[in-house]
């Protein structure tokens, strides 16, 4: 039954923008018809997924097809963990489409956004209950055509173009990569089945290198740095809501094909576990490191998207650790935490960036620096992003903290023992605890700066409330993050039946009885402190105090301006400077010199590390050395053709036996 539920949820997603192809592109029947196709594929999908995560078998449909083998699609509580993120934020973002991108303003794109949106949604969900090769590799294919006609949907404009480009040619790097590691599956295993293999069927090399293709091909796709060039351009320049999906859903679904691989690999090596935790580890610290040094707000919670894929890859670094080294606490707190995370980053990251949507949807800019004071006129959208930016920083009682306490407990854990192991959680414990010490910094940055204080520019001058339809996703994400963190007792059988799937072992200990200790005492305190903010308000409100108006910030001046105010640069200077060889800021400072100096003003800009700093570089090398090759392309139809009798010639020349040849001219 649960099969069937996502089955039809896949049909209508896919089928959700084709009956808008038909009608006007003024009409608002295109948009509507859309999101009511697409409210339908969730409630179908959700309902699937939920009765997926308490299924105890793993329910397998063969495809009357020879080339499928003997197993195409399934679902199990791993899948249908994964299929909860994917059809939410599916029917959510096509809500927030309503008022974000209405069809009789965006008469030239909004159909096709609203195509491959329905596309990208099926084709993540066929991704994560296929079983087969063939199944993975379509609906990986699907995704990602899809996610790039929606990078690109404003194709008219340079940036938008050069994301999709970039973001295209990376997604495709990836799938290569698939290619290679399912026909060398295929050649080890004999079948493109993607079910677990015996201890003894796959010898120790062949599973390093299907162990490192996967971590290239899904390491991409999850925006795992240094795979992460992609990333930042994608989310900047695509929809609001679009950025929502790809941060919240789109790279998780490299975070499922890496944690569904490695649970078909017996007996994996110690060294795997470590090197994912210190992948982790530098994502964390450099995703985060980066984002404070942004101006752009939705590239700034781009680079935090990799920030929290770092944090997942700890908590399934740990998890391998403790698979190979026969430590099953180690395995329940690191996957919990991995797991978890993925739920609670696709809630408060989606609800971030349907904010940010909201941001500019009002002021129409993404700068920063330009913003202010938009907590006056924009309070729902203020409070909102408030929810997500505590869930996002870990603190509690919201849902971001739960998780990454699974992972502290696991790595506090492994500190204890021996070895490689030991030190190496000695030293990744620090990195999380600062990274959560910056994520706290860049938002209060970012809060600051874009809510709080006065109006930079007149864009922010006259801002405006979001309509309903995008005020009501955001509602739903924030009530999502605030439960998980309330009430985390009540994840536990969810959990323990995605753990059970990727441990495969009957006789293991249940993770609710490491997780349910804890949850209970936090799901009590959270209370408390909810209660005790509930009285506090209260009482505030009570008091009847005359109210003073009055500007933000005086600071002893007589005619205070909004050019007084801190700034986000300003803000973030001295953890920049902190981190300047991560970061190599490229800073303009202000130049002043004379009695009467002139206007001037400072400027400072973060360069991606990997693609600014180094892949673009390496292209216009490569494009200067190979420009020699020009010279054989002038557009005459002679030349052409005798490159072509060339080229033949040269082919029919390997039919000729030189070597009897020669050997016989050459013979007494």
């Amino acid at each position: 039954m649960s099969l069937s539920l996502i089955l039809i949820a896949i049909g209508l997603a896919a089928a959700s923008g084709l009956p808008g192809l038909g009608l006007s592109r003024s009409s608002v029947w295109v948009q509507r018809l859309s999101a009511g196709f697409m409210t339908l594929a969730a409630i179908s999908g959700l309902s699937g997924a939920t009765a997926g995560l308490f299924t105890q078998h793993n329910t397998i449909v063969n495809f009357p097809w020879q080339a499928a083998g003997d197993s195409f699609i399934g679902i199990d509580a791993l899948s249908a963990f994964f299929l909860f993120p994917v059809f939410l934020m599916g029917g959510l973002g096509s809500i927030y489409s309503l008022g974000y991108w209405p069809q009789r303003q965006y008469h030239q794109n909004g159909r096709k956004l609203r195509l491959f949106w329905g596309l990208l949604t099926a084709g993540m969900a066929l991704l994560v209950i296929s079983r087969h090769a063939m199944a993975f590799l379509f609906g990986w294919e699907v995704m990602a055509l899809s996610a790039f006609f929606l990078v690109s949907t404003e194709d008219e404009k340079d940036e938008c173009r050069k994301a999709g480009w970039i973001y295209l040619i990376a997604t495709h790097i990836g799938t290569l990569t698939l290619f290679a590691l399912f026909a060398l599956w295929r050649w080890a295993t004999g079948s493109y089945a993607l079910m677990p293999v015996a201890a003894d069927a796959i010898s120790l090399g062949v599973m390093n290198i299907l162990f490192f293709l996967a971590l290239i091909a899904f390491g991409v796709k999850a925006g795992v740095m240094p795979l992460h060039f992609w990333l930042p351009g994608a989310h900047a320049n695509a929809p609001t809501h679009v950025s929502a999906m790809l941060s919240g859903v789109v790279l998780k679904m490299g975070i499922y094909g890496l944690v569904r691989f490695l649970s078909l690999l017996p007996d994996p090596p110690a060294v795997w576990g470590g090197l994912i935790l210190l992948l982790g580890a530098i994502s964390g610290l450099l995703g985060v490191v980066f984002a404070i040094g942004q101006h752009d707000l939705k590239r700034l919670l781009a680079y935090h998207s990799v920030e929290n894929i770092g944090i997942i890859l700890m908590g399934l670094g740990l998890a391998m650790l403790g698979r190979s080294l026969d430590r099953p606490e180690w395995v329940v707190l690191g996957l919990a935490g991995c797991l978890l995370h993925v739920w609670n980053h696709s809630l408060f990251k989606a609800l971030l960036f349907l904010c940010a949507g909201s941001v500019v949807h009002s002021t129409h800019t993404r700068q920063i620096d330009q913003l202010g004071g938009l907590a006056k006129t924009m309070p729902w959208t203020a409070a909102m992003f408030l929810v997500g930016a505590v869930a996002i920083c870990g603190l509690p009682p919201l849902n971001g903290f739960i998780s990454e306490l699974f992972v502290y407990l696991g790595l506090l854990g492994a500190m204890s023992s021996d070895g490689i192991t030991g030190s190496a959680a000695v030293l990744v414990v620090p990195v999380l605890a600062m990274i959560g010490a910056l994520a706290v910094a860049c938002f209060v940055k970012v809060y600051s700066t874009v809510f709080l204080g006065s109006p930079r520019t007149p864009a922010a001058m006259n801002p405006h409330e979001a309509p309903v339809s995008m005020r009501w996703p955001m509602g739903v994400l924030a009530a999502c993050c605030a439960a998980i963190g309330i009430v985390p007792i009540l994840l536990t059988p969810v959990l323990d039946s995605a753990i059970a799937v990727w441990m495969l072992d009957s006789d293991i200990m249940s993770p609710s009885v490491c997780m349910a200790a804890p949850l209970e005492a936090i799901s009590i305190l959270s209370i408390v402190l909810i209660a005790l903010f509930a009285i506090l308000s209260l009482a505030l409100r009570l008091r009847h105090s005359p109210l003073r108006s009055t500007v933000t910030w005086d600071c002893g001046y007589a005619a205070p301006t909004s050019r007084i105010q801190y700034t986000a640069s300003s803000l973030a200077q001295m953890i920049v400077a902190l981190f300047n060889w991560a970061l190599r800021p490229d800073m303009h400072k202000p130049h002043i010199e004379g009695v009467f100096p002139r206007p001037t003003k400072m400027h400072s800009h973060v360069d991606d590390a990997v693609l600014d700093k180094v892949l673009l570089p390496a292209g216009s090398r490569i494009e200067t050395w190979f420009g020699w090759f020009r010279r054989f392309q002038h557009g005459m139809i002679q030349q052409y053709v005798l490159y072509i009798l060339i080229a033949v010639i040269l082919m029919l020349s390997t039919l000729i036996p030189f070597e009897e040849f020669i050997t016989r001219l050459f013979a007494r």
